[in-house]
């Protein structure tokens, strides 16, 4: 490999450090201060960091795949094919893994479902919930944010969104988690694929009669929106709604409840946009938009070359692996001024914290909901947040950018 290569200073080439993991700024700085594009033998791949090179990479659906189940990432699948039969059939529904045709009608379908319109009409149940959640941490000296906050709001709505049972939507949260260990965890440890067959079971036992049930008896729900959606005389098949519908219980909870607990973190680390909140609510939009760009909840994704091409002055190969790392981009000075700065009302704000292209996040517009609703009260009830933990350590993983706990305490004044 004639490109500059990660093994020029061995303390780059680990994605999984320390320092990649706990201080990805700094990691991902030296990355993107090294090459915007760097291969990185350990990974056999390439890591992209600059801003214009990560959201090329995104907008480029042509030449670059996200299909997880053909090309390099699709091995380990194809592999675990016979023996996870029903996780890796369902994962193989997902449309998000999937490139155009396939992807652009599936998400059309979805789409026609999960509208802009159906989530606002969220806003004020989901209003309520922040209240009903946010009312028990006042006085406290200590709040477990993640649990009693972060991680209950984002599953309650998109349970009630769908028209999951009540009492069943911490069960299929659970299952849904077990999940995550195949979604954000890579290696040889064969126990996530076991975990995450069994939870797959557990969720299609679960979600297949009421599916059956919403054909015969719509209600207002995603799912039943789901069951209806139609374009051109195609409808989603019932395996393709039960696949679609784990995915957003999936995605729907465990992004929100890392950006809303980012969210406190650095609003902690500059106690001065606490106080522009709290002095203009109206910022609890751009503030939002802020904490994605800062310290989103997905730190990069990865996809593989179609064809061979030049791509910022490095010549990528066929089936050469990509990991676009939008943490990095969205701290790149050749396009954020002051980019480790946290400004609430930075504007425009081009992070790329939701991805960028055919593959921007659906369920944007219900995370920005709800972290909105939830920055509004907590600034408007609380005069500052401060983060209790000495050292905060996140989740071993390059995908997801998840603190693997947090205390706070909300002060009064």
């Amino acid at each position: 490999m004639d490109a500059i290569d990660t093994a020029q200073d061995p303390t780059l080439d680990d994605l999984l450090s320390d320092e990649a993991i706990n201080r990805p700024f700094d990691y991902y700085r030296r990355l993107r201060d090294t090459h915007p594009v760097l291969w990185n033998a350990r990974w056999n791949g390439w890591i992209v960091t600059g801003y214009d090179a990560v959201v090329a990479g995104y907008r480029d659906a042509e030449r670059l795949s996200s299909d997880r189940f053909t090309g390099p990432f699709g091995a380990e699948m194809r592999a675990s094919e016979t023996k996870y039969t029903q996780l890796i059939g369902f994962l193989s529904r997902f449309f998000v893994w999937k490139d155009p045709p396939y992807h652009t009608r599936m998400r059309m379908l979805v789409n026609k479902a999960f509208t802009p319109k159906s989530v606002e009409l969220l806003r004020p149940r989901v209003r309520a919930l922040v209240r009903d959640l946010g009312e028990p941490l006042r006085g406290r000296e200590d709040v477990d944010f993640m649990s009693e906050f972060a991680f209950t709001l984002p599953v309650v709505v998109i349970a009630e969104f769908l028209g999951i049972p009540p009492e069943a939507r911490f069960e299929v949260r659970d299952w849904s988690n077990d999940l995550g260990g195949v979604v954000f965890t890579g290696g040889a440890d064969d126990s996530r694929f076991v975990k995450g067959e069994a939870a797959m079971g557990k969720l299609v036992d679960f979600l297949r009669p009421i599916i059956r049930d919403r054909l015969r008896a719509p209600k207002d729900d995603l799912i039943t929106r789901l069951c209806q959606a139609e374009e051109n005389g195609v409808r989603l098949d019932e395996e393709d709604i039960i696949a679609n519908t784990v995915l957003m219980v999936f995605a729907g909870h465990e992004t929100t409840m890392n950006l809303l607990a980012s969210g406190m973190i650095a609003f902690d680390r500059f106690p001065d946009q606490w106080q522009r909140l709290r002095q203009d609510p109206s910022l609890a939009r751009t503030a939002t938009e802020e904490m994605l760009r800062y310290d989103g909840p997905i730190k990069g994704l990865g996809r593989w070359a179609k064809v061979p091409f030049e791509f910022f002055g490095r010549e990528i190969r066929q089936g050469d692996r990509m990991l676009l790392m939008q943490h990095a981009a969205n701290h790149d000075p050749a396009a954020f001024e002051n980019p480790d700065g946290f400004d609430i009302a930075r504007w425009p704000n081009r992070h790329a914290g939701f991805g960028q292209g055919v593959h921007t996040c659906l369920g944007a517009p219900l995370a920005r909901l709800e972290v909105q609703e939830a920055l509004t009260w907590l600034a408007a009830n609380f005069g500052r947040v401060e983060v209790l933990d000495k050292e905060l350590r996140y989740a071993r993983t390059v995908v997801a950018r998840a603190v693997e706990g947090l205390h706070v305490r909300f002060h009064d004044t």
